[in-house]
């Protein structure tokens, strides 16, 4: 049964376009100073970039932030750990009141776009201020595969936060903030949750994911701040969010579990 199941999973991964690979080295996706590692996704033009939207200057990529959408890396990858820089840029495309937004979304597999024409589907791994770390299963629908279980408790606004004590808890539909989450933080415009480790508005955060078999962990500026399990799928491409902020990443690194982080 074991054997049947494994080579389902592989089938499904392989009609999706890409079987993941396990690191055996340390990979560096903007290296090459170009974006030739990448594909593009933007909602309202697809895999053309008109705007140039995504720019690499000096091995730094660039998001302007116009529109939604991501960079996915060409490559699937499991059994990994993951880690990149990112900081807010002060452009506004986007009036909007509310918290600086993008995320680092893991495990994306199936069809560009599948998910209201934006997403891949796929576990994002939230880098909205005030909400570092938090967990959003991204579906395209009822049978999407993403799936994951975290340890949580409940805080004083009755969300669950991670907790290394908590409850096994499946996904529902709501976010798993990660483990400091303010109760009843306003997600406005550049504000801060009281525990947030994260870095002030223009300085890089650090954002590391260990993804071991059906576990993901994170870390931001190396402080672990959430953990999933019964994560599915255990492997799929790597995204870098757009969603209509400008933000620039560096120093992105896909390496082995077994090298040092």
């Amino acid at each position: 049964m074991k054997l049947l199941m494994c080579a389902l999973c592989l089938s499904a991964l392989l009609a999706q376009g890409a079987e993941p690979i396990v690191p055996q080295s340390p990979i560096h996706p903007f290296a090459s100073g170009d974006l030739s590692s990448f594909t593009s996704w933007l909602k309202d033009t697809q895999h053309e970039d008109p705007s140039s939207v995504f720019t690499m200057d000096d091995n730094v990529l660039h998001i302007s932030g116009e529109g939604v959408g991501y960079l996915a890396t060409k490559a699937a990858y499991r059994d990994y750990r993951v880690t990149v820089e990112y900081k807010w840029g002060t452009d506004r495309t986007n009036t909007s009141p509310y918290v600086r937004n993008s995320g680092l979304l893991l495990h994306a597999t199936g069809t560009h776009g599948a998910a209201r024409g934006i997403w891949m589907n796929s576990l994002e791994v939230q880098l909205a201020q005030g909400c570092e770390g938090d967990f959003i299963v991204i579906r395209s629908d009822e049978h999407s595969p993403v799936d994951i279980t975290c340890l949580t408790r409940l805080a004083k606004d009755q969300r669950t936060r991670w907790d290394p004590e908590g409850m096994p808890t499946r996904y529902s539909g709501r976010q798993f903030w990660w483990k400091d989450h303010q109760p009843f933080f306003k997600e406005l415009l550049d504000t801060r949750g009281q525990n947030d480790v994260a870095s002030p508005v223009g300085q890089w955060t650090r954002v590391t994911c260990e993804c071991r078999g059906d576990r993901v962990s994170v870390l931001i500026n190396g402080i672990k701040v959430n953990e999933a399990y019964k994560v599915t799928p255990q492997g799929g491409h790597i995204l870098l969010q757009n969603e209509s902020y400008e933000v620039y990443f560096r120093n992105l690194i896909i390496e082995p579990l077994e090298s040092k982080p």
